[in-house]
């Protein structure tokens, strides 16, 4: 009896994302010497210094380079998995609630919701100011060299990032968490992160990536690229228009960035806003549409907030479902 009365193992996992989604809502990040995401940073950082030649320095040939940024790659990836599997077998034992519990919050910090949208929300506020504050805090989100970026590429590049970091920060890791579990949500995120910073092509920081963080930028691309897509088909589905968002739009504006994956989510997000989205010489998503403005801004952000409404939505459905087929059985028992 006690067996029929568990709840499945996927009906916990849905509590849990609930559990996570809550916590990052109330309470945002946890502190930078508790975050997993900072451990993983700390540990690409230290490699990365030994993987990736100096520029100008002795040179390392291209399959040498390869072989110790995948090998890096790899070491971290277990790592990480392991200790993920550890954590979910030391809870399996505990009841169904405390396990729900136990898992959301060790799945919060391998999403960010709550910090992502603050930040969009700060630059735009920045904007407002000046755009030289507008400036200064998008360089805080992006890579690029924000010091060229009129007001209206700076909305832009905010945006754009909203949209892709939906997919990497949200939408990617609870995908991976219903694949796999806490194991799969924390291999996408070192994934993620070691792409965020080894998967460039050529200089970044004094170091040549062009080879060393070759197969982290690939390992991102094959783990983001179904998540990129739902995240697109959730922005299309939730524009609020009426369905005026097709889909064969998205995927021929989707194939005009470099990237296999961040295009779709930003494509959406262009399409849905009617707002074009550029990044200078690389891109123009949308061309036909009118330059964003503060307004576009508040509603690109409540537009990614209802994917994670819908996606909270869905968690708690599927939980509310499995209690009632619980119910129901106990019922029967009885």
């Amino acid at each position: 009896m006690a067996e029929l009365a568990a709840l499945p193992f996927w009906a916990v996992m849905a509590l849990a994302i609930g559990v996570a989604l809550f916590i990052d809502r109330c309470w945002g990040e946890p502190p930078a010497r508790w975050h997993p995401v900072v451990w993983m940073g700390h540990y690409l950082g230290a490699l990365g210094r030994r993987i990736a030649p100096v520029m100008g320095g002795p040179a390392a040939g291209a399959a040498r380079s390869f072989v110790a940024g995948a090998l890096a790659w790899v070491v971290g990836a277990l790592l990480v998995v392991v200790i993920a599997f550890a954590a979910t077998r030391a809870v399996s034992g505990w009841p169904v609630w405390l396990q729900a519990l136990a898992l959301g919050v060790l799945l919060k910090p391998l999403l960010a919701w709550r910090m992502l949208r603050d930040e969009v929300r700060a630059v735009e506020a920045c904007l407002g100011a000046s755009l030289a504050q507008g400036r200064a805090r998008l360089a805080w989100l992006v890579s690029r060299d924000v010091n060229v970026l009129d007001a209206a590429q700076v909305r832009e590049s905010a945006i754009e990032t909203l949209a892709e970091n939906l997919n990497d920060s949200v939408v990617a890791p609870l995908f991976w968490f219903a694949v796999a579990g806490l194991p799969g949500a924390a291999l996408y995120r070192f994934a993620n992160t070691a792409d965020a910073m080894w998967g460039y092509r050529g200089e970044r920081q004094g170091r040549d990536w062009t080879w060393a963080g070759k197969w982290a930028a690939r390992a991102d691309d094959v783990l983001s690229w179904l998540p990129a897509r739902i995240t697109a088909v959730l922005l299309a589905g939730l524009d609020g228009r009426g369905g005026a968002v097709r889909w064969r739009q998205v995927r021929a504006q989707a194939g005009l960035t470099p990237s296999p994956n961040s295009g779709w989510p930003m494509a959406a997000m262009a399409l849905a806003l009617d707002v074009r989205l550029a990044k200078p010489g690389v891109y123009t998503l949308h061309p036909a549409g009118r330059s964003p403005q503060a307004a576009d801004t508040a509603q690109a952000l409540r537009l990614a907030g209802r994917v994670v409404g819908a996606l909270a939505l869905l968690a708690g459905v599927v939980g509310l479902v499995a209690a009632v087929s619980l119910g129901a059985r106990l019922k029967v028992l009885a």
